[in-house]
């Protein structure tokens, strides 16, 4: 009579289980000022990890939106001369904002089916900047799928001062050993792809056991 054979063990850790079962996801946003409470998202670009070949962590597919001003929020022209959002720009494709959120949203939830994980958790550079206009939009919108972990995040601000001894991101990232390029910086996409490198290369560099 033949015996069951448990499968082979992993090499490395899964990802639910590197993390807690949390996935962390790398996320930037672009506003129109400095408080959550009054100032407009604008734009917003999610970048899930994912785990090679060997075990180490690097970046999935990014999710973006530009989003519409939501009523009643307001912006201040000093942050859009900071980015260079064209609010009126004919390719910006803007979205209202319950729209931008389900499109980003529904990605997160995939890379954490995907990944057996219970939640996602945020990464960012200052990440409780990125989680308070995220979760102001969530309340504005009432979205009752937020993948999110409510207030827990991993911060790269944190983890490149003690990396690298420096705290600026444009800064820890070229202390990593990569290109910094300036005139892509504010942009939500390229902020959270260089995140999401920079978290890698430094979690990659702490192995965990099984």
């Amino acid at each position: 009579m033949s015996e069951d054979i448990a499968p082979a063990p992993l090499p490395f850790p899964s990802m639910a289980r590197r993390f807690r079962g949390f996935l962390p996801v790398v996320v930037d946003v672009e506003t129109g000022g400095f408080d959550w409470n009054r100032h407009a998202l604008l734009e917003i670009a999610a970048v899930p990890l994912d785990l090679d070949e060997s075990g180490q962590l690097v970046l999935g597919q990014t999710a973006c939106a530009h989003l519409e001003p939501a009523p009643g929020t307001e912006i201040d022209p000093k942050s859009l001369a900071v980015t260079g959002i064209r609010l009126d720009h004919p390719f910006r494709l803007a979205k209202p904002e319950k729209e931008a959120l389900d499109h980003v949203f529904a990605a997160v939830r995939a890379a954490v089916k995907k990944h057996g994980c219970q939640r996602a958790i945020l990464v960012g550079h200052n990440a409780h900047f990125d989680l308070n206009f995220l979760n102001a939009a969530v309340t504005r919108v009432r979205h009752k799928r937020n993948p999110f972990h409510p207030f827990s995040v991993f911060d790269t601000v944190t983890l490149a001062g003690l990396a690298y001894g420096q705290t600026v991101l444009a800064r820890a990232v070229q202390a990593a050993g990569m290109e910094w390029d300036s005139r892509e910086a504010h942009s939500a996409v390229y902020d959270a792809e260089m995140t999401a490198k920079l978290f890698c290369t430094i979690a990659n560099q702490w192995p965990i056991a099984h």
